[in-house]
């Protein structure tokens, strides 16, 4: 019987791939586990190199890229484990990762999902969870109330920007750069929101979660090198902003719109379709 599921999706990150895939082989959890990669058709031979040098993981080679909800949901539908972990394939784990993750979640009351420390190659730890996207919380970001108090819980309240990344504490967001929850979560909650291909899918699924009574947490119990944008960097920053806005707005409409007074509601997303047009306008500038 498998008791975790490490579920990767890849695209054109053939090197870092192969980085994480030798970290699991190094560090594998004292439980039995498996490797799931599924790869979305991409075009530097990665799957290539998975078949050749990694047998023992499961790969599923998809002949388009269908996004990082849709593959998700590929590797959760065939996850044989009692845990199931989302990692992305720029991290390497470290001597301990996946033990230390699976004992704290054990200990853990009403468990969610969990988040661990990530640290840059660097050696910065990087800032990985946050807080829903409350109204209140989106206008200060917005004003840039957030990077001018970053310390403040009141205008950092979104991002976080106050949290110092100590301790075991509950989370509404950790990334799902490494985002481990059990199958019992997974089947009551239902997998990834194909709706969001790109950003706010790991948003949407822990809101999920929370929603049907469970706590998501945070712990730097655990911790795991990220190198961070492997994927997303190869398109221009400016578009993958634009979809992230385009993915916040899309969060509302779902998640807020019969929550939220009218007007709050539609300030929020008139606030944030300001920024994106401003955001184009600037892209469409020269120099």
């Amino acid at each position: 019987m498998t008791t975790l599921s490490i579920c990767i999706v890849n695209w054109n990150t053939r090197d870092f791939l192969r980085e994480c895939l030798a970290s699991i082989d190094a560090f594998p959890p004292a439980c039995s586990a498996e490797t799931i990669v599924v790869d979305n058709a991409s075009s530097d031979g990665s799957a290539e190199m998975v078949r050749g040098e990694f047998p023992s993981v499961r790969l599923i080679s998809n002949p388009s890229n269908v996004g990082y909800a849709k593959a998700n949901n590929q590797a959760l539908r065939s996850a044989a484990g009692d845990w199931l972990l989302l990692l992305n394939s720029d991290v390497r784990l470290l001597p301990g990762t996946l033990n230390s993750a699976l004992e704290t979640a054990a200990g853990l009351s009403n468990f969610g999902a969990l988040g661990v420390r990530q640290v840059g190659s660097n050696g910065i730890v990087q800032r990985s969870v946050r807080s829903f996207p409350e109204p209140l919380g989106i206008l200060w970001e917005l004003l840039g109330l957030s990077k001018a108090f970053p310390q403040s819980k009141t205008f950092g309240s979104y991002r976080m920007t106050w949290f110092d990344y100590s301790g075991t504490i509950e989370a509404d967001q950790p990334m799902a750069t490494f985002l481990l929850t059990a199958r019992d979560v997974y089947e009551e909650a239902g997998g990834l929101d194909e709706n969001f291909p790109i950003f706010f899918n790991d948003v949407d699924w822990c809101f999920r979660i929370k929603e049907i009574g469970k706590k998501i947490y945070y712990t730097d119990r655990a911790s795991i090198i990220h190198y961070g944008g492997a994927s997303t960097g190869k398109a221009k920053r400016s578009a993958m902003t634009a979809e992230s806005k385009l993915s916040l707005i899309r969060f509302y409409e779902k998640h807020y719109r019969n929550k939220l007074p009218k007007v709050v509601f539609n300030g929020v997303l008139n606030a944030v379709s300001l920024s994106l047009a401003f955001q184009r306008l600037r892209d469409l500038t020269p120099g």
